[in-house]
Formats: structure tokens, sequence, C-alpha cells
């Protein structure tokens, strides 16, 4: 990801200093002059690690922990300079209106005093909103109660709780063990009678569970915790020595999540029974639009579940729209992905330019879509807004018109 954006991360790191050191830098001693240069030193460091960080394979543990660290210090130092050069210039833009006829009769106020302190204000806000993400957000985990009410649902698993977690990206967090272990707390203290994990376990490699196997296997449930892959799960972002080397990392996982008592459904089902009733839980791996990987077999998954309620567990939600209503007659589907961009702000969220369903409970026709977003974070421990997410779905029954 690094080697797409590097001149990008290139020019918000100089672009904004250049601006600032001419307009702003000014010494009024000598002394001062000759130590302003001083000033570039943060820049320069960042530059030398980034260029650093382009060599090797930016996903194995020790790159992640780097480029989490790196991206830490980046946007906190990068963010509130670009904000704050944006207000600067719109100011300069402004005041050049000042002097025309008719226009800048509206500028009572020195201008670009004004822009340039309200810049000082914004870049305070986003170095405020980048340090809390960091800090806390991450680990600020949130409980989501939603109901879901169909005629389908069988009487028996009316009240039927099921709680979704999704996205835990372990190669981001599992250097925090005790957050892990408290969100495995807070979802067993929900009392699901089943627990639905809708991948993206880890970021790319199997031994990113080394340390927290036995938290995850805590988790606990009437009928069982559910699991499908993620994109991330098939490690298709780091570069392997061989296919063969790729494949026995993804074998490796799946032994893991078996091993933790988790049940992983591969394009299959199951079915939950109590009394004479039944719904099935049907899991199918990720089936996502280039460049994701598409591996979704609908057709196997569903077979031998006519006739029941389904709840199907597929982890990108594009998937829903592309094949899931058109093709079948499933009526809950529940995903992840997203993450809701780790940003959000009220219903804003750069999510929204790339998903149609993004966050939360969308329905069509009766039928259900529930988007998670996610518990763990990519490459660095970063949320605000779009808070970790434990999610409780409440079956219901629906009777009468």
């Amino acid at each position: 990801m690094i080697h797409r954006i590097f001149l990008l991360l290139l020019l918000l790191m100089w672009l904004p200093d250049a601006f600032i050191f001419c307009r702003f830098i000014k010494p009024r001693n000598s002394f001062l002059r000759k130590c302003r240069w001083i000033y570039w030193l943060p820049t320069i460091v960042l530059t030398l690690t980034l260029l650093f960080m382009l060599t090797g394979d930016n996903f194995t543990t020790f790159r992640v922990a780097l480029t989490s660290i790196y991206m830490i210090t980046y946007l906190t130092i990068v963010v509130p300079k670009c904000l704050f050069v944006l207000f600067s210039l719109l100011g300069s833009l402004l005041a050049l209106f000042k002097h025309l006829p008719l226009i800048g009769k509206g500028f009572k106020w020195p201008i670009r005093p004004v822009f340039n302190t309200v810049g000082v204000l914004t870049a305070l806000a986003g170095a405020y909103i980048i340090l809390y993400g960091f800090l806390y957000g991450w680990r600020r985990f949130e409980v989501e109660e939603i109901t879901f009410t169909h005629p389908d649902v069988p009487e028996s698993f009316d009240g039927y709780r099921i709680v979704q977690i999704s996205d835990f990206h372990m190669g981001t967090i599992s250097r925090y063990p005790e957050d892990i272990r408290r969100a495995v707390e807070i979802i067993n203290a929900q009392q699901p009678d089943l627990i639905a994990f809708t991948g993206d376990l880890v970021n790319n490699e199997a031994i990113e569970l080394d340390g927290v196997e036995e938290i995850l296997a805590g988790l606990k449930a009437r009928d069982g915790v559910f699991s499908v892959l993620g994109n991330h799960d098939y490690a298709p972002y780091r570069h392997w020595p061989s296919r063969r080397a790729q494949a026995e990392n993804l074998a490796d996982l799946k032994r893991r999540e078996v091993a933790m008592g988790w049940q992983l459904l591969l394009n299959e089902n199951r079915l939950i029974v109590r009394g004479n009733d039944s719904i099935a839980v049907i899991g199918v791996e990720n089936d996502g639009k280039p460049p994701f990987p598409s591996m979704g077999d609908l057709p196997r998954a569903t077979r031998g579940t006519e006739g029941l309620f389904k709840l199907l567990l597929s982890h990108d939600p594009s998937h829903w729209r592309r094949k899931v209503l058109p093709e079948t007659d499933i009526q809950l589907t529940l995903s992840g992905h997203t993450h809701a961009m780790q940003f959000r702000l009220g219903d804003f969220s750069p999510s929204l330019w790339l998903y149609p369903e993004w966050a939360g409970l969308y329905t069509e026709d009766g039928r259900g879509l529930y988007v998670n977003m996610g518990i763990g974070s990519v490459m660095i421990p970063y949320r605000f807004g779009a808070w970790p997410e434990i999610s409780v779905i409440t079956l219901h029954r629906k009777t009468g018109n």
C-alpha cells in the first residue's frame, strides 16, 4: 500500500512545509535565522523512514508494527499542517477580492489573520481527532442493539440473540492482549445464542494469532461460534515466496480457527435446531468485486436449506446486492469489510463513496443486510467515530399484517 501512495505522502509532507516556511518562519535575528532550518528536521526524518519502508514486505509482523508507528507520527504532524495551509490559502485568496469593486465591499475585517486563526484552531481539532483515535478510539468498544423482524423466523427462535463481530485484523492489535480480552468479555456478557464472525481475522499471516488464540477460544455462545473468511485471510496483499507458502498459511489459519472451537463455514451451512424448528446458518468464502477475492459459491452453500429462515455470513457487503438479493431468498445477511474506513462523523464516512451499504442495517423487500464496522484496524490501530463494534441482533417473528 505504501508504494501506491508514496508520491502523495511526499507531497503532503513537503508542500505544506514549504508554504509555512516561506510565509511564516521569519526569525528577527541572525541566530534564529540560522536555526530556522531545524523546522525541516521532522519532515526529513519522515521522508527517510518512508524511503526505508519502500524496501521489503510491508505485511510482515515487524513491518506492520513499523508502519503503525510511522503513520501515527506522520498523520499527527502532517494533517494539522495541511488543514492550516488550506485555511491560510483561502484567506489569501479572499484577501485579493477585498480590493475588487462591489465584491470587496462585503469584507470589513482582516481576512488573512482571521483565516490563519481559524486554520490554527482547525489544525488543533485535527490533531485531537488523530491522537484520540490512536490512543483511545480503537479500543472504545461499542455494543449496538438491532432488531430484525421477519415472518419466516420460526416461533422457537423469536428473541434469538446473535452477536456479530468482524474484522479483528490481529496483526494490528495482537500486541494488546488485554484489550482483546476485554472485547471477549463484553461479547460474552451479551449472553448470545450464537456468535457470528464475518471475516478478516488477520491482516495476512496466521502467526498473528500467536498469543491470542487462547483468548479468542474464550468466546462462548449457546449454539457456538461460526466464522467465514475475509479478503485479508487469503493473504493476497503480501509477497509470498511461492503459492504453496500462501496456501500453507491459509491452511494454518483454518486449523487455528477450528482449534479455537470456531465452526468455519467454507461455502456450507449448519442447521440450528430448537424443538421442531430450525434455522440455517450459511457461510460463504469471500465474494468481492476486483481486486478482492471472489470465491463464494451460494448454490453450494445453501444446499439443503430450502424453506428455512437463512442467516448468511458473507464478508463483503457488496455481495448482498450483486448476488444474494437477485439469486437467493436469504432473509438476513451479515457482513463487515468496510470498517466505515475507521472514521465517521454522524452519518458521514468516506466509505459511502465506495459502498452503498457501509454500516448498519439495510432492508429491501423485507430482506436485511447488517454491516458491522469491525473491531480491529488495518495496518494502524486507529478509529474515530467508527468505534469498534459488537452487534447484538435479536430475531423476532413477524405476525399479522
